[in-house]
C-alpha cells in the first residue's frame, strides 16, 4: 500500500512538473512576444512621433513662407536688424524707429509682403483683423452689381481693357472676372467681420491672406471700386449735379489721370504689377473703405510729413488703422501697446 501512495505522489510531483513545463514555456514565448510587441510599439510612436513633428514642422514653415502678413516682431529689434550700420540714413531710421517706439507706443510691427499690392494688402488685412463692417454705402448697395452697371448702365465697355495686376489680362472675360472679385471680397468681408472671437478672425486672416490667389481677388475688387467711383465722381463732375470730394479734382488735375479711362490705364491696371498706389490713391482707398488711414512715414522723420492721415478729412465715426512706411512704396503694420 505505501509503495502505491508513493507511485502516486511520484506521479503527480511528475504530472505537475511537466504541465509546469509547458506552462512556463508558454509564458516565456508569451512574455518575449508581448516585450517584442511594447518594443515594436515603442518604435512606432517613436517614429510617427518623429513624422509628425516633422509634418508640423514643414506645414509651419510652409505657411509662415506663404503668409503675405507675417507674425508680430519687436519693433526696435527689426530695426537694428534691417538698419546695421552708420550710414547717414540707417541713423536716421533708427532714430526714427525709436520715436515711434518712445512717443506713438508702437512696440511692434507685422512685416507685409513686399510686393506692388503691399498697402492694399496692409489696409485690408486691418480692416478683417478687427473685425470692422462694411462701409456705409457698401451696405446699402450691391456691389456686386458694379461691373454690371459700369459697363452696361454708364457704358463704359473700355473696362475690357482691365488688367488684373500681375495677370495683365484683357479682353471681353474681364467683366467676368471682376464679378469674381467682387464675390470674393464681399463673401469674406462679411464672413470675417461677423466673427466676434478675435483668435479665429485672426486664424481667418492667416488663413486668407497665405492663398494668393484669393487675396488678389480681394485688390482687384477694391481697385474696381476706386474706378468705379472715380467714373461715378466724373459724371457728377460734368453735369454739375452736387459737389464732389476734393481729392477726385487733385486726381482729375494730374495729366495721367485726367479722366477715368486714363486714370485706370495709367495707374490702377499697373497696380500690382509694376507700381503701388501713390499718395492720392491712398486717399481715395480710405475714403471709399471709410477708414482712417494714420501713415508713419520714417523717411519724413523730424518733418512735418511724419505722420500723415489719409484721407486728412474724415468722419468721427471711422475707424482708424495704421501703416508704417520707409520708402512711400513698400508698407508694414504697426502694432501699439501701453
Amino acid at each position: 500500500g505505501r509503495h502505491e501512495v508513493w507511485s502516486w505522489k511520484t506521479a503527480s510531483r511528475e504530472s505537475l512538473c511537466l504541465m509546469w513545463q509547458k506552462v512556463k514555456v508558454q509564458l516565456m514565448l508569451s512574455m518575449s512576444f508581448l516585450t517584442a510587441v511594447f518594443w515594436y510599439c515603442r518604435r512606432l510612436y517613436s517614429f510617427l512621433a518623429q513624422l509628425l513633428k516633422r509634418w508640423s514642422n514643414y506645414l509651419q514653415r510652409k505657411l509662415i513662407r506663404n503668409l503675405s502678413v507675417l507674425p508680430e516682431v519687436d519693433l526696435l529689434g527689426y530695426s537694428a536688424r534691417e538698419w546695421k550700420g552708420e550710414t547717414k540714413q540707417a541713423k536716421q531710421m533708427r532714430e526714427a524707429y525709436e520715436e515711434l517706439f518712445r512717443s506713438c507706443h508702437i512696440k511692434y510691427l507685422r512685416q507685409v509682403k513686399r510686393d506692388n499690392y503691399s498697402v492694399v494688402r496692409a489696409v485690408l488685412f486691418q480692416i478683417f483683423s478687427q473685425g470692422i463692417p462694411f462701409p456705409s454705402w457698401m451696405k446699402d448697395r450691391d456691389i456686386l452689381k458694379l461691373p454690371e452697371k459700369l459697363l452696361y448702365s454708364q457704358g463704359c465697355n473700355w473696362i475690357q481693357q482691365y488688367s488684373f495686376g500681375p495677370e495683365r489680362y484683357t479682353g471681353p472675360n474681364a467683366f467676368g472676372k471682376l464679378r469674381k472679385c467682387m464675390e470674393a471680397l464681399k463673401t469674406n468681408w462679411a464672413e470675417i467681420s461677423a466673427t466676434r472671437d478675435h483668435e479665429e478672425r485672426g486664424n481667418m486672416c492667416n488663413t486668407l491672406f497665405s492663398d494668393e490667389s484669393k487675396e488678389y481677388k480681394l485688390y482687384e475688387a477694391v481697385k474696381f471700386i476706386m474706378l468705379y467711383e472715380v467714373v461715378e465722381a466724373y459724371e457728377q463732375i460734368k453735369s454739375r449735379e452736387e459737389p464732389v470730394h476734393n481729392l477726385f479734382s487733385l486726381l482729375f488735375a494730374r495729366d495721367s489721370s485726367s479722366d477715368p479711362l486714363s486714370f485706370m490705364m495709367n495707374h490702377l491696371n499697373s497696380i500690382g504689377d509694376s507700381i503701388c498706389l501713390d499718395q492720392v490713391e491712398l486717399f481715395l482707398l480710405g475714403y471709399l473703405l471709410e477708414v482712417k488711414i494714420r501713415v508713419y512715414r520714417l523717411h519724413r522723420f523730424n518733418t512735418e510729413e511724419f505722420q500723415v492721415n489719409h484721407p486728412d478729412e474724415y468722419r468721427r465715426e471711422w475707424n482708424e488703422i495704421s501703416l508704417l512706411t520707409e520708402d512711400d512704396h513698400y508698407y508694414h503694420i504697426p502694432l501699439f501697446r501701453t
